[in-house]
């Protein structure tokens, strides 16, 4: 198995990969600012705290571990903090992942899987599920910085320098199935966990911002997918870009890339995922409706037929109350 550089491994999304990758067999290094990820998160990998701007040290890390991959999950997030702070996103987001890059050909590492964003298409309002053949078109800083960096992986991998694979996923939720790790940030920003912190009295109440979408209730309808789901993907593209590197494919020159959908193809409206944690969690906390946020799409849904045919992925955890119930379990254990 291979030694993996996971950056920004310390967060929601990288934990979960990096257990996944963990019990695949892969040795595992993570690079993390712990800006929005924990150690805590971690229960496999060896930590390194540092950031993926400081281009020595990337050097340092990808030498000392004869790093073979890399998986690229260290991003600022939040769409509409993106909006007040555009250039922070764009010097974290953009900055960071062209230090990354430039490492990586630098000291001859040739696959990257990058974690990016629905956020890509913005509107796109002419599709009810989204292709990944479908315009570009984002509308916040924050899907911009993801857009641009798959645009300079493609173009370095037409220069042969390295293989790469995007994986835009739509609301990452849920947990591990064991309850031993979960969604974990400060301040937390996400639905799904603002809707269980009111259920068991961590928070007085949770919001919804918008009530006047073009949607069946007027609330915003998004595409929930398990992150387990997620993990699995980023290990299923990762073997594949591996694979090129095997003598035996053939594939002695790199230069590959695409970019896969992951995603259920349904839609949950806000107020869906309030009536289902409430349901799961028997508990009716209180909702309180407000105005919009800025940057915020009225409907976001995958066409992820290409991911499941092609990478031979499939989400078997991500129906909302399955992915409600293993949220819960691990909600329940952090403190108020």
């Amino acid at each position: 198995m291979a030694n993996i550089l996971v950056a920004g491994g310390a967060g929601f999304i990288g934990s979960h990969t990096v257990l996944a990758l963990h019990e695949a067999g892969h040795h595992l290094v993570v690079l993390d600012n712990l800006s929005n990820g924990s150690s805590e998160n971690l229960l496999f990998g060896e930590l390194i705290v540092g950031d993926i701007r400081d281009g020595a040290l990337l050097d340092r890390v990808i030498t000392d571990h004869e790093i073979k991959a890399v998986i690229h999950f260290a991003a600022s997030i939040e769409a509409g903090e993106s909006v007040k702070d555009p250039m922070a996103f764009y010097a974290n987001n953009v900055g960071g992942s062209l230090s990354l890059i430039e490492s990586m050909v630098r000291n001859g590492v040739r696959s990257i899987v990058f974690s990016s964003t629905a956020a890509v298409y913005g509107q796109n309002e002419e599709a009810e599920t989204l292709s990944e053949e479908l315009p570009k078109k984002p509308i916040n800083p924050y899907g911009h910085s993801k857009w641009m960096v798959e645009c300079m992986l493609k173009d370095t991998a037409a220069t042969g320098a390295l293989d790469a694979i995007s994986l835009r996923y739509f609301n990452a939720a849920g947990g591990d199935p064991e309850g031993r790790i979960g969604e974990r940030h400060d301040p937390e920003t996400h639905l799904i966990p603002l809707a269980l912190d009111a259920a068991r009295g961590a928070r007085n109440e949770v919001k919804i911002f918008g009530t006047d979408y073009d949607t069946p209730d007027g609330t915003c309808i998004r595409d929930y997918i398990h992150v387990s789901d997620l993990a699995d993907a980023h290990a299923l593209a990762l073997h594949q870009l591996l694979d090129r590197q095997d003598p035996s494919s053939g594939q002695t020159k790199a230069g590959y890339y695409d970019a896969f959908n992951l995603g259920t193809s349904r839609g949950h409206s806000v107020r869906d995922v309030m009536n289902t944690a409430k349901k799961v969690t028997g508990i009716d906390f209180p909702v309180i409706e407000d105005t919009r946020r800025p940057g915020d799409p009225a409907r976001l849904v995958a066409d992820a037929t290409r991911a499941k045919s092609e990478l031979k992925w499939s989400p078997d955890r991500s129906d909302l109350t399955t992915l409600m119930e293993d949220a819960w379990r691990f909600r329940r254990t952090l403190g108020n």
